[in-house]
């Protein structure tokens, strides 16, 4: 991949009793062919690729490495939900800038939004949900006063801009569309299936892609799906076209939840 650095931020002091606020933190990538699919259009996983891949590098760049903070901290960031707009298809070899930036924490929860521009037009915007969590005893951790230095801060995405958090109701009308075995490949080092594999696994059980590019989506992570799981997975199509998943492990217990809307390129 052809990544340019490229740091877009400024400090905001306010009154002596007001924290620093950073505004967003950009990223320039060149996009590649092999992050496109059948239609040579942006896979929606390589989307979410991204996206994170930009707030990885902010952590990193402000001095919040992921590595250091789960070795010498023993805590790791998981994501609870992502929601996510893409408003033209995004194509290989493009120079995209990705910006995210955050809201303060609250409690459990770590609120993070990106967007990606090209030459000033918004192509895609999201807004997601994180946890922190203690990598030995799996419980989460309170958001931390120390750690606010480590993030950008500006104002939140309008959520009526982006797909509401996707919910399965008891009275969806939902079928069985095939399994999933969670494989090597699927995971990383917390030794589940990362989830920016999951737009991948959804688009699988999709059963006409072609000429279409996911306009929306959004996952809400309910429970890990570890190395050698097998996932059932369920579908079933809204009157207003969008699909709705969830996948449920052995015990029937509910993995995922999400809705899918595509539009013609």
């Amino acid at each position: 991949m052809c990544w340019v650095h490229q740091t877009d931020f400024k400090e905001n002091r306010g009154s002596d009793s007001s924290p620093i606020k950073i505004m967003k933190y950009t990223h320039t990538y060149t996009t590649r062919w092999h992050d496109t699919d059948a239609n040579r259009v942006l896979r929606a996983s390589r989307i979410l690729v991204y996206f994170q891949e930009t707030g990885n590098i902010q952590c990193q760049k402000f001095g919040l490495p992921l590595d250091e903070l789960r070795d010498e901290r023993g805590v790791g960031f998981i994501l609870s939900q992502i929601s996510f707009k893409v408003y033209r298809p995004i194509r290989a070899f493009e120079s995209i800038n990705v910006s995210t930036w955050c809201k303060e924490a609250k409690g459990y929860s770590f609120y993070r939004y990106f967007d990606i521009c090209v030459d000033g037009e918004l192509c895609a915007q999201a807004s997601s949900v994180w946890a922190l969590v203690d990598v030995n005893n799996k419980t989460l951790v309170r958001a931390d006063e120390s750690l606010a230095p480590h993030f950008p801060y500006d104002e939140p995405i309008d959520a009526e801009l982006l797909p509401p958090r996707a919910r399965v109701g008891r009275d969806e009308k939902m079928q069985q569309v095939g399994q999933r075995k969670i494989a090597y490949s699927d995971i990383d080092y917390n030794m589940h299936m990362n989830n920016t594999n999951y737009p991948d696994m959804l688009c699988d059980f999709i059963p006409d892609m072609e000429g279409k590019y996911v306009s929306e989506m959004s996952l809400t992570y309910l429970k890990e799906a570890p190395l050698g799981a097998v996932l059932d997975v369920f579908c079933s199509q809204r009157e207003d076209g969008r699909f709705v998943f969830k996948t449920q492990n052995k015990n029937g217990e509910t993995c995922l939840e999400a809705t899918v809307k595509l539009e013609n390129i």
